[in-house]
């Protein structure tokens, strides 16, 4: 952050307008959101099939460590909430989207897997508890771990995995909103 943002003399404290008024410092500094309450509670309520914290790794190493051998993650771009940091800090430092999602959360703080029975009780009590929570993507039969649909102009994913659903619809991915931009120093 420091080579994209050039801190030792710019003036991060300044708003941005797309950052929707908040400063560069004050995104940055935006303290590390603790999901232990709303994943207690959730606990509680519903069979949880599997839970990552995404932080340093991004999707393509935290979400495959979370499923087992046989399955993988069929997630769009277009079902991401990219909080609009990313946005700036893969504008102003020319970094291609592929490395965005490989190294930051991209604001997708936590994802839990859950029946598709579960979903809608899943996304209520995480929103009860404070949580920005959605429909992330599902689950299917692959050794790939994530399957790259994430990559727009990816030719490897367009000739592995045809824009076809996904073999196994039983089970969905939800995505818990990130406050902040979780390994940015």
């Amino acid at each position: 952050m420091r080579k994209v943002f050039d801190v030792d003399s710019a003036d991060i404290s300044k708003p941005a307008s797309e950052l929707g008024g908040k400063s560069i410092g004050e995104i940055l500094l935006t303290p590390t959101k603790i999901y232990v309450k709303p994943v207690l509670a959730l606990l509680k309520e519903v069979k949880v099939k599997s839970i990552a914290h995404i932080t340093g790794g991004g999707f393509y190493e935290n979400i495959p460590r979370s499923l087992p051998e046989g399955l993988g993650a069929v997630i769009k771009r277009e079902d991401i909430k990219v909080l609009p940091i990313f946005d700036l800090i893969a504008k102003e430092g020319n970094i291609p989207e592929r490395d965005m999602f490989n190294t930051f959360n991209m604001g997708v703080g936590m994802t839990i897997i859950v029946s598709k029975d579960d979903i809608d009780k899943t996304i209520k009590v995480l929103k009860e508890n404070g949580e920005d929570a959605y429909v992330l993507g599902t689950i299917s039969k692959s050794d790939e771990g994530v399957r790259d649909m994430l990559a727009e102009k990816c030719k490897v994913a367009r000739s592995l995995y045809p824009e076809e659903e996904p073999i196994s619809r039983q089970y969905l991915i939800v995505a818990v909103k990130s406050s902040r931009t979780q390994r940015f120093v």
